[in-house]
């Protein structure tokens, strides 16, 4: 299958509304590149607000530099309340430890993101399998017959698994697993002609663990999510994804408008669905890199989420209600996708 190059290829009808140039550089007045800063800011994905420096310890306005500098009028290692002087971090806390610093570029793997516990009988036996180590588990007497070969089993009563877990359904058995490995964006978009899944701000657990679970069952090559304002990889996420977290690698981005400039650099064609697009969802042909934009129940996606799309597409609605939900509508596309690549590849 010939791969889809975007600087050659005329985009479809409907692609790259008004003002926008047809080989995927970014709207007027802003450079082509996805880590192109906004209007007043520096180029950089990490970059500060208008008129703060780029790197994430920038001081704000009348304050120094340093991440760590105390409070205005205060000197950074001023003995604060509790006697300390770890330039102004909370007590018994480090300096270092005071706060996230700058996310990881596209270049970088994600850190790892901390994941208390596995539960669920599937969950953990794919965590077994997947590629964190589990270091032991915790299971009802019942559910421990039905062997978990691969960390020390610890017999316990029902109720113990639930505090261990915070859950009632764990389904007797609880694993302690290392943290969840985060993939870097760059691994995904340097896979030849890669099928990538994009969640703008999906805050349900159960919606990301279950197209989690679709995007493993389909071959998709990645899921992407943003930093904030959205469902991360816990306990709750590997359990409603059936283990499939295990398997599929899933990045953090600080920013999903920029990572979708840089898959546009990385010759990915982007779609995003959306009720009521002029397109439906089974025109595009999805041959060569795909990137599909899947936004929020209710909200959809943000508008500049929306504008760094190649092109909308929608689903037909025949019913009274007005929108699917998120892991269902991702399932539909993520199918025809997978049919299309299939039937042109033979």
């Amino acid at each position: 299958m010939a791969r889809k190059d975007r600087s050659s290829s005329r985009r479809p009808e409907g692609r790259g509304g008004k003002g926008r140039p047809s080989d995927g550089g970014a709207p007027k007045g802003r450079p082509g590149s996805g880590g192109g800063a906004s209007k007043g800011r520096p180029g950089s994905a990490g970059g500060g607000p208008r008129g703060r420096p780029g790197s994430g310890g920038g001081a704000s306005k009348g304050r120094p530099g340093s991440a760590g500098g105390g409070p205005r009028g205060r000197p950074a290692g001023a003995r604060g309340p509790g006697g300390a002087t770890d330039r102004g971090a909370p007590r018994g806390r480090p300096a270092s430890a005071a706060g996230p610093g700058p996310a990881a570029g596209l270049g970088s793997p994600e850190v790892v993101a901390p994941v208390a516990n596995v539960y669920g009988r599937n969950a953990v036996r794919e965590a077994l399998r997947g590629r964190r180590r589990v270091k032991r588990i915790w299971a009802t007497a019942a559910t421990a017959r039905e062997g978990f070969a691969g960390a020390p089993i610890v017999i316990v009563p029902a109720e113990e698994v639930t505090t261990r877990c915070g859950s009632d359904s764990h389904q007797g058995v609880c694993a302690e697993a290392e943290s969840y490995p985060y993939a870097g964006a760059a691994e995904l978009l340097g896979v030849p002609d890669p099928l990538i899944v994009v969640l703008d701000e999906v805050t349900d657990p159960q919606n990301l663990g279950a197209v989690i679970r679709t995007a493993e069952c389909a071959g998709v090559t990645g899921v992407v999510i943003p930093e904030r304002r959205s469902a991360e990889v816990t306990g709750a996420v590997a359990k409603a994804s059936a283990g499939a977290v295990e398997h599929v690698r899933v990045a953090r981005v600080r920013n999903l408008a920029d990572f979708l400039g840089e898959a546009k650099a990385a010759n990915c064609w982007i779609y995003g669905a959306a009720a009521g697009a002029a397109t439906a969802y089974d025109a595009p042909d999805y041959s060569g890199g795909v990137v599909l934009v899947l936004g929020a129940e209710g909200r959809g996606l943000r508008p500049r989420v929306a504008g760094a799309c190649d092109e909308l597409v929608s689903l037909p609605l025949r019913g009274r209600i007005d929108s699917l939900n998120v892991s269902a509508a991702g399932a539909v596309l993520m199918y025809t996708i997978l049919q299309k690549r299939l039937d042109t590849s033979t």
